[in-house]
């Protein structure tokens, strides 16, 4: 057996021997009546047993014994308050251990799988950024630099080793070895923080995320979410995506957002280009953009970026050694090319055919496109060049617009709306206005179009009566003598002569005005879109109002046989890695006859024969080599206003539009409303004075030493005819400095009505005698169809 425990002798009955202690129930383990729960010093059965170690006395001395019994509690041995202490500070340790480590591992591991980190493209797609824009040869026209600042966007890959090393020595030497955080960092940054100093422990990961979430809030909530992303973006995309992310939204200073612009705005330069000095420069200036023109600031980034490199093995020493301060150039010198004056309405023209092609403003600038263009720099210089001759002397009453068109393919190859100045800024290559006579080419359109030829015949003398009007009669006048025919009028000689009264009763009794409109828009005017139309479309007056660019492409047409395509501005628009994204379509049609090329073609060049001659009657010259077809127009001034400042014989609008079978410009001049046309000399301004003169310049000077060319050889369609400018005495004298241009209106006061013209005529055997109904103004004095006074356009 077992040594038996010493003890004091056992108790018994008379005082002597062993009474073991009263029974008692087993307390549960919530419920201890006798004594609550163990005492913390016996919380466990070893505890229990340890306290009557055999080493250790069995009582305390009896002065510390009696001494706690005083203090009305159980008195604990040196060895059991020891144990206590160890426990509290054991206990200590487990909480601070689970709330330091595994609190915050459960935390990070549950934020990982809930975070969705910005990729490249998010964080690009919510940021505006630089629009390129550029000419037909490639040369960039200009850049649409946002609010927010110049960005240009590169792509993986594009970004040269030397760059991405200076921003790794600049702002994060572990970047291709870390996880996205570097925990020697965040304890430098805590220190600096503590101490004063100066850095921080952000990994270039996580310099990402808080650009790319736009929040640099300073609480710990933000640096542990930064810290958790930055973590995943490490783990779900490569190093080469997440430095060209960041390279592509840090600001560098001068507004420029992205090491692409801001070598553009530093060194005038692609990023691809920079030296080992330069691309130190711009990694310096990430921690603090806002001191980029401060000298001493960037010299001594400089310096440590440089060092930093040799230090990691980036830069070779003896070219630190070698290497001098890149000195940016001045700031007014690198800023992006704008584009401003004539060439903003081209970006204008731009924005509205991308938008309707579902490429907004708002989506250009979020893509950073770059927008390839149809417009010729040599033709858009030469059509500004021509402008400032003739117009910067004149009246700043006077406007003037030209556009050229390449008939081949409908592309927009020069734009001039005006000089888009302070005193000046309408796009008036894009503003509707009355075509006058230019728009009788359409009416001759609408009439081949039934079968009709130039050889019909009308009454071309003037002052025609052309039904009532609230029973007073209607009259129709000519411009001038020149300008009247016989009674027996062809189609084509009333076209050289700009005849009103044959292209007013051929609309009126033949081919009815929407035919006409419908001709012009087969042409390709989309001005007439939303307009009803009445027979002053036959004059090219009342609504009928179309812009000098309908005029352009509707004339393209004829030069192109008759084919339809899209106008347009641009070629194609590509991303920031050269990916074309939209090319403008190019689906050609027969314009004018559904799917019969050759009658439109053929419709096409009888327009062209009757075209061909008015060059001549108007005093005009096709280039030389160069076949040409054209129409002069005139929009007569309103004298009847209580304001006029003029008379009937002169005019507030003046056209020009011409073709080769190689480009088509249409030349306008005219004011801001209702005014007449002065020169310089106060003289009137009429059909062969500014507009033309202008044609002529810009399309000589065009066509010099281009290969000759003719336009193609049509079959006359029905009762054929041609007309030439055989009398000199019929034809217009050419304009002097002395004597104004003529024009092809007249005045509001009618002659007497002659024997020939007192009652409607029925000039043709193809034109009716009696006037239909609702085709006709009812009272319109600013084009004379309304009762007895006559102004009609020319």
């Amino acid at each position: 057996m077992p040594p038996r425990r010493p003890g004091p002798p056992p108790a018994g009955p008379n005082g002597g021997g062993y009474s073991p202690p009263p029974q008692r129930d087993p307390g549960l383990l919530t419920h201890n009546p006798l004594g609550g729960y163990p005492a913390d010093d016996q919380d466990d059965e070893q505890a229990r047993f340890d306290e009557f170690s055999p080493d250790e006395p069995a009582q305390e001395p009896a002065a510390e014994r009696n001494g706690a019994e005083r203090n009305g509690k159980a008195a604990l041995t040196p060895l059991q308050r020891r144990k206590r202490r160890w426990k509290i500070v054991r206990r200590t340790l487990y909480v601070m251990f689970g709330l330091g480590v595994i609190v915050p591992a459960v935390a990070f591991t549950i934020a990982y799988f809930l975070v969705d980190v910005p990729t490249p493209e998010e964080v690009l797609a919510q940021q505006s950024q630089v629009v390129t824009y550029y000419y037909g040869d490639n040369s960039v026209m200009g850049k649409e630099v946002p609010d927010t600042g110049n960005r240009e966007i590169l792509k993986p890959g594009q970004i040269p080793e030397t760059v991405k090393h200076a921003v790794y020595a600049a702002e994060d030497a572990t970047f291709e070895t870390n996880n996205g955080f570097d925990v020697l960092g965040i304890v430098r940054a805590v220190y600096n923080n503590l101490t004063g100093g100066q850095g921080g422990g952000s990994t270039i990961s996580q310099q990402y995320i808080k650009k790319a979430t736009e929040n640099e809030a300073p609480t710990l909530t933000r640096k542990a979410t930064e810290l958790v992303k930055s973590f995943k973006m490490n783990q779900t995309q490569p190093k080469e995506d997440i430095i060209t992310a960041y390279l592509n939204i840090v600001y560098f200073g001068r507004n420029a957002y992205g090491v692409q612009a801001a070598s553009h705005a530093y060194f005038n330069k692609d990023a691809a280009q920079l030296s080992p000095s330069e691309a130190a420069l711009l990694a310096g200036l990430i921690q603090g953009p806002s001191k980029s023109e401060n000298t001493e600031y960037t010299q001594w980034r400089w310096n440590y970026v440089m060092d930093n490199m040799v230090k990691y093995g980036w830069l070779p020493k003896t070219d630190r050694q070698a290497a001098q301060f890149p000195a940016p150039l001045p700031k007014d010198q690198t800023k992006p090319q704008a584009i401003k004056g004539p060439e903003a309405f081209i970006q204008g023209q731009v924005e509205d055919e991308l938008d309707a092609a579902g490429f907004s403003k708002e989506k250009l600038q979020a893509g950073g496109y770059n927008i390839y263009t149809t417009v010729d720099p040599s033709a858009q210089k030469l059509l500004e060049d021509t402008a400032h001759k003739y117009m910067d002397s004149q009246p700043d009453t006077l406007r003037n617009a030209m556009v050229a068109v390449d008939p081949k393919t409908r592309a927009v190859l020069a734009y001039y709306g005006g000089p888009n100045d302070k005193t000046n800024a309408v796009d008036w290559a894009n503003t509707k206005r009355n075509p006058g006579s230019s728009f009788k080419a359409f009416d001759a359109t609408a009439f081949l179009k039934m079968g009709k030829g130039l050889g019909e015949t009308f009454d071309g003398s003037t002052h025609r009566q052309f039904g009532t009007v609230n029973g007073k009669p209607r009259y129709i006048n000519n411009a001038g003598s020149s300008n009247s025919c016989s009674t027996q009028c062809t189609v084509a000689e009333a076209m050289m002569r700009s005849t009103n009264t044959v292209f007013f009763d051929l609309v009126a009794n033949v081919t009815g005005p929407q035919a006409v409109k419908d001709a012009a828009k087969q042409a390709g005017v989309t001005s007439l879109d939303k307009i009803s139309v009445d027979n002053n479309i036959s004059l090219g007056g009342g609504t009928t109002e179309v812009t000098p660019l309908d005029m352009a492409t509707g004339y393209a047409t004829f030069a192109d046989d008759g084919i339809a395509l899209q106008r347009h501005f641009v070629t194609k628009v590509t991303d920031p890695g050269g990916n074309v994204v939209y090319q403008t379509p190019s689906n050609p049609a027969p314009a004018f006859a559904t799917n019969n090329a050759d009658k439109s073609k053929q419709i096409a060049g009888n327009v062209t024969m009757a075209l061909k001659p008015v060059i001549d009657f108007s005093h005009l010259k096709c280039p030389s080599n160069h076949e040409c077809a054209g129409k002069t127009g005139t929009q007569q001034y309103d004298a009847s206003g209580p304001n006029a400042s003029g008379n009937s014989n002169d005019n507030s609008q003046v056209w020009m539009v011409g073709y080769t079978p190689s480009i088509a410009v249409s030349s306008w001049v005219g004011t801001g409303g209702n005014q007449p046309l002065k020169d310089k000399n106060g003289k009137p301004v009429g059909s062969s004075g500014l507009p033309a003169q202008m044609w002529q310049e810009f399309m000589n000077n065009y066509l010099q030493n281009k290969p000759a060319e003719k336009f193609s050889t049509v079959e006359p369609i029905g009762k054929s005819a041609t007309a030439s400018v055989d009398d000199p005495a019929t034809k217009p004298p050419a304009p002097t400095s002395t004597q104004p241009p003529t024009t092809e209106t007249t005045t509001s006061t009618p002659p007497p009505p002659s024997s020939t013209s007192s009652t409607p005529s029925s000039p043709s055997k193809s034109s009716k005698p009696s006037m239909p109904t609702g085709i006709f103004p009812t009272s319109n004095p600013r084009n004379g169809f309304g009762g007895t006074s006559t102004t009609p356009t020319g």
